[in-house]
């Protein structure tokens, strides 16, 4: 539509394009600070701050729910060598974490899975494809230590937290960029998404798992494990992975070569956790 030269095209009920509103993402960071400060809670053993806006109550239930779905629709073993050796490594490790008062329970699930897992408040889960990788009672002491420390942390809470920041600063950037043309507004709407998520998401569940490697062999060795499985289990998960794993910036693990390095970095403290608990 043509404008006479001295009418801009908002007198005629046209929107303007190309304009920045600078309020939203001010308010956006005004949330943000109180938000964070106001909800500000200690990592365990690491004492790292860290930000959580759940109950642990309110954490506790949503992992009982999702326990008991998981326990509805797969096999779970009732009986067994398998079982009897989860459960006994699990009494142990939970009676040498920081135990925020869970209800500890262990199932074994057979699956040919790689995989293991607790969930808020104690809910743990070992299939039994992870048992060869881990091989001895050792091996998988650092795979349920890891898992338990996910819980201690409060690891996915944290992430629920931060999740919603992203999802608001994207609401904030959406109204802030409205006034652009529509493909500016994909182009940079589409950038901050992936910004966000290679930028401020993957680093922190790499973060995640590297706190939870860190617990899980301190654990291990306060319950008197041996931690020098510890490097050898993740060279054995390297192995039974076929090395197909993406480069590290691109997932929510560290690499098997960053893990290995971290945990014989750590492997002097480990060791002498488990001197001074078990004298040897």
């Amino acid at each position: 539509m043509w404008y006479p030269a001295h009418v801009s095209p908002r007198e005629y009920g046209q929107p303007r394009r190309g304009g920045f509103k600078l309020l939203p993402l001010l308010l956006f960071g005004a949330y943000l600070a109180y938000y964070y400060f106001s909800n500000q809670q200690t990592v365990p053993l690491t004492g790292r701050k860290q930000l959580v806006d759940i109950s642990r109550d309110q954490e506790a239930a949503l992992g009982y729910q999702s326990y008991q779905q998981v326990l509805r629709q797969e096999q779970v073993l009732r009986s067994g060598r398998e079982v009897d050796l989860v459960k006994s490594i699990g009494a142990r490790l939970a009676k040498v974490a920081e135990d925020p008062g869970f209800q500890w329970e262990f199932n074994v699930i057979q699956s040919d899975q790689v995989n293991a897992f607790c969930l808020p408040g104690g809910k743990v889960a070992v299939y039994t494809g992870i048992l060869p990788v881990a091989k001895n009672e050792n091996g998988l002491a650092a795979v349920m230590g890891h898992e338990i420390a996910h819980a201690i942390a409060r690891h996915g809470a944290e992430r629920m937290a931060y999740q919603k920041l992203v999802q608001l600063g994207t609401l904030a950037a959406g109204v802030a960029f409205s006034d652009l043309e529509p493909a500016q507004q994909r182009m940079v709407m589409g950038a901050l998404g992936v910004g966000a998520q290679f930028g401020v998401l993957l680093p922190f569940s790499r973060e995640h798992e590297s706190e939870a490697d860190y617990m899980g062999i301190i654990y291990a060795a306060r319950a008197c494990f041996d931690p020098s499985e510890a490097p050898r289990l993740w060279e054995r998960m390297g192995q039974a992975g076929g090395g197909r794993n993406p480069a590290e910036w691109q997932s929510t693990h560290p690499s098997h070569e960053t893990r290995i390095r971290q945990l014989n970095e750590w492997m002097p403290e480990a060791l002498e956790a488990r001197k001074k608990t078990c004298g040897q």
